[in-house]
């Protein structure tokens, strides 16, 4: 499964040592050093994934993720020396697919870039699309479209409405929800399913302060209902 691969990390000796990994896997990997060549690259190229270190220079990697999640659904993966529980929710709540904390080896690393692509670019049947009140997910590709309107979501996200648009009307515990998320997202927590909720609703809801259609469990979790008529 080869792929357009950016990496964006400002230590010259571990971006090579990652750059051969991914070329390695098949991957073709552009190497940038900064904040803003890792926006122009984005913007000047279609990459399928890119990796984003948290403390490059200039634009910092959550920057770079909050402008262009704005501005496209590429994949985005972090990497960070921090692995405190704020920055994780802070970079998947800025729309990244996944976060990894250093150190990590490269082979970790290559295996989680194969479970975000092999994710994203299934084109097996074993899932047909899904329609649920105005909400409509395809798992074949990838989509999700609320009353009409396509809506751009990270892969945890995705993962969480394919899981609740096969069963509407089930009650998913927020343990329930973090397993099907297992192979998107390692460094998950059930608090991590209230951001994607949270976000989720602004994306879907037509009001996401009173939510009609991903509706809360109090005490359980969360289920996916008809939403308004």
């Amino acid at each position: 499964m080869c792929a357009q691969v950016m990496l964006a990390e400002d230590d010259r000796r571990q971006a090579e040592a990652l750059r051969r990994y991914l070329t390695a896997e098949g991957h073709e990997a552009t190497v940038v050093h900064d904040g803003e060549a890792a926006l122009r690259q984005a913007r000047q190229r279609p990459f399928d994934l890119l990796v984003l270190d948290v403390m490059l220079p200039g634009l910092d990697g959550m920057q770079v993720c909050r402008i262009l999640r704005q501005e496209s659904d590429v994949l985005m993966l972090m990497l960070t020396a921090r692995s405190s529980e704020d920055d994780l929710l802070r970079g998947l709540d800025l729309g990244a697919d996944d976060y990894m904390t250093k150190p990590f080896s490269p082979r970790e690393l290559v295996a989680r870039i194969r479970t975000l692509l092999r994710r994203v670019r299934t084109t097996g049947q074993e899932f047909p699309v899904h329609r649920v009140g105005r909400l409509t997910v395809d798992e074949p590709r990838h989509t999700v479209t609320a009353g009409g309107v396509p809506v751009d979501c990270t892969a945890g996200e995705f993962a969480i409405l394919a899981a609740m648009t096969r069963q509407p009307g089930r009650v998913f515990t927020r343990g329930q929800l973090l397993e099907h998320t297992r192979g998107v997202e390692r460094e998950s927590t059930e608090r991590t399913i209230d951001v994607h909720v949270m976000n989720l609703r602004r994306k879907i809801e037509l009001n996401p302060r009173r939510p009609q259609q991903l509706l809360t469990v109090y005490g359980v979790g969360y289920k996916l209902g008809p939403g308004a008529p």
